[in-house]
């Protein structure tokens, strides 16, 4: 069984705001109809509960001209009356406006008050619209990749190639562990040529020596 998400709305005297209330909505589908049937559903929680809604409007709107923002808490439309005119209500018939529809009180305006200024009093944070005339245009939203391009300046990155450099640090390497016992090996081999030369000498020496005695005994007899 489906439920209902919460529902903020708010007018002025060319537009409708509706905001369908619903943290990490996955999934969504939001459809109008240019007699001003409003549908929304999608799936949110752990659970993945299905969330649905249908709204019939007071009166028609511009499909073409309205617009809408998926974003992480809520939906977000700017519904585009098809006549500008004050709306005395959300909903068409004379039915109780649902529990869950409730007047948003941050957006709404008394219609004296209302200088047709459209959107322009509203503070909407840098929020990205597609038209729901054009739900394909939210595809340009990915031109915004180009902003990617600055990630050409992480060819600056390249003098992350000083970090090869930090190779160097790799003697730092050979200087942990098992690498370590290896230098000192290396060093202990370099002193032996020295220590066999002065046996080499030392045995020189010493076979003079035993010559000489030779020598000795040999004049002797």
């Amino acid at each position: 069984m489906s439920r209902h998400p919460e529902v903020k709305w708010a007018q002025r005297v060319d537009k409708l705001f509706i905001t369908v209330l619903l943290p990490d909505a996955k999934d969504a589908k939001v459809n109008l109809e240019p007699d001003g049937v409003f549908t929304f559903s999608a799936s949110a929680g752990a659970e993945n509960h299905l969330y649905e809604l249908k709204l019939d409007l007071y009166d028609k709107v511009n499909v073409e001209e309205s617009k809408i923002n998926i974003g992480v808490r809520s939906i977000f439309c700017i519904l585009e009356k098809s006549e500008k005119a004050w709306w005395k209500k959300l909903l068409r018939g004379d039915s109780k406006t649902p529990h869950y529809v409730k007047v948003d009180w941050d957006k709404w305006v008394d219609e004296d008050e209302d200088n047709g200024g459209g959107v322009g009093d509203l503070d909407l944070g840098g929020m990205d619209f597609s038209k729901f005339g054009d739900m394909g245009g939210m595809g340009g939203l990915g031109g915004m990749g180009g902003m990617g391009g600055m990630g050409g300046m992480g060819g600056m990155g390249g003098m992350g190639g000083l970090g090869g450099m930090g190779g160097m640090g790799g003697l730092g390497d050979d200087a942990m562990g098992e690498d370590f016992d290896d230098s000192d090996d290396d060093e202990q081999e370099v002193s032996k040529p020295g220590q066999e030369e002065a046996h080499k000498d030392a045995g020189e020496q010493e076979h003079g020596v035993g010559e000489g005695g030779g020598a000795s005994e040999e004049k002797g007899k």
